[in-house]
């Protein structure tokens, strides 16, 4: 009797601290990248109608921010998930997250809007998907997939009340205030739990010294690395280009209203959910080499429904393909990554192909934009985004196929 006992306490303890694990994962996605980074595409067209700038410029923030950070810290963050746990960087991620959306509300110069633009790129690294997807990956193994999809439904359902929100609060305080109320919900909401969560069961701790790193050199010598790193930014280069011009395109472009743009980017990301529960159990079921391909197919698919707008029903159906491939895109690569290369090494892998992808995610929005600008059309930009999808899918199909049953 005595000696089963301490085996079950250990038990209960591990389910909860898994459960632990991915309720924080849920409100720091929630946070960081549902009611940040998608969050902020809804204030840029006051943006362009206050200051005047165009939307190369709005969406070069983004950019900018991304290129700076992700190749100076990209990297370093993964090594220090993978030597001290993710729970320290997710702090000052979400501090830093929410500091940048109270800097963005108190701007009135380009400078500024870059500075605070920076320290919401520095958030999203530090508190972001890498250190959520090395916690989760810790602390899962056979529902791996299952947890991942779970928790990523905090981008969904963040992104989805994120346009709501910022609606009701611009409409009630205006759109400077609205982003400074923003950023404290972040921290009021998600810091917390990141500071109470821990890092990892003691029985899959991965101590600095047992970190292999001839290993580590041995998976940089392979080509599936660098043919996952290519599939995953042709794929959110699409993502993050349309997602971040698609408030503009709505707003200015097609003139719809608030209220009508908001029902659109809130469709979307409602249908992200459903996208991230369907991909995560299907990784679970399915080799998830075709599981990334299918993500991929949907988004290339969705894209070319933007040509029909401004009539309604095709922008819902864009609506339902893009935010099904939208929920699924981020989250296929952790599980692609440790399917391929495992888990003590994941981290740095992160690392390295999240700050890949935060290039593509920065040059793309930037890129449509200046499109749009110089042509006075998305018909280009959008064909380049369906054209980076494609492409995403193709090389997709030639990763390696290894199945999770």
């Amino acid at each position: 009797m005595n000696s089963v006992s301490p085996v079950i306490d250990r038990e209960v303890t591990t389910e909860r601290g898994a459960l632990q694990a991915l309720v924080t994962a849920f409100f720091a996605l929630f946070c960081i990248v549902g009611l940040s980074l998608w969050g902020l595409p809804f204030f840029y067209d006051f943006m362009v109608r206050q200051f005047g700038w165009t939307r190369a410029q709005v969406t070069s923030g983004n950019a900018i921010s991304k290129l700076i950070v992700g190749p100076a810290f990209g990297f370093v963050a993964g090594w220090m998930v993978d030597h001290f746990g993710p729970r320290r960087l997710m702090m000052g991620g979400i501090l830093l997250s929410g500091l940048a959306l109270v800097g963005l509300g108190s701007i009135s110069t380009l400078g500024m809007f870059y500075l605070f633009y920076v320290f919401n790129a520095l958030g999203y690294v530090c508190g972001g998907p890498l250190p959520n997807q090395v916690l989760l990956s810790r602390w899962f193994d056979k529902s791996r997939g299952k947890a991942m999809g779970v928790a990523y439904l905090g981008i969904g359902l963040g992104g989805a009340v994120s346009p709501w929100i910022s609606h009701l609060l611009v409409e009630r305080f205006g759109w400077q205030a609205a982003l400074k109320l923003l950023g404290v919900l972040i921290v009021i909401v998600a810091f917390p739990m990141a500071f109470f969560v821990k890092d990892v069961p003691a029985q899959h701790s991965i101590s600095p010294s047992t970190t292999l790193r001839p290993e580590i050199r041995h998976v940089f010598k392979k080509v599936p690395l660098y043919l996952l790193i290519a599939a995953s930014m042709c794929s959110i280069a699409a993502v993050s280009g349309t997602q971040q011009n698609l408030k503009l395109f709505l707003s200015l472009d097609q003139h719809y209203s608030q209220a009508a743009a908001t029902r659109i980017l809130s469709l979307v990301l409602m249908f992200s959910m459903v996208g991230r529960l369907l991909m995560g159990w299907l990784a679970d079921r399915f080799p998830i080499k075709y599981i990334m391909l299918l993500i991929y197919a949907l988004v290339a698919a969705a894209i070319p429904f933007l040509f029909l707008a401004p009539a309604e029903a095709p922008m819902y159906a864009f609506a339902v393909l893009f935010g099904i491939g939208l929920g699924g895109d981020y989250m296929i690569i952790p599980l692609m990554t440790a399917e391929i290369f495992g888990l003590q090494v994941l981290g740095t892998l992160l690392g390295v192909i999240l700050t890949a992808d935060g290039v593509a995610e920065a040059v793309s929005p930037w890129m449509v934009g200046h499109l749009r600008d110089s042509t006075g059309s998305y018909t280009t930009g959008f064909g380049l985004l369906i054209g980076m999808a494609f492409l995403g899918a193709v090389i997709a199909m030639t990763l390696p196929r290894k199945s999770r049953a």
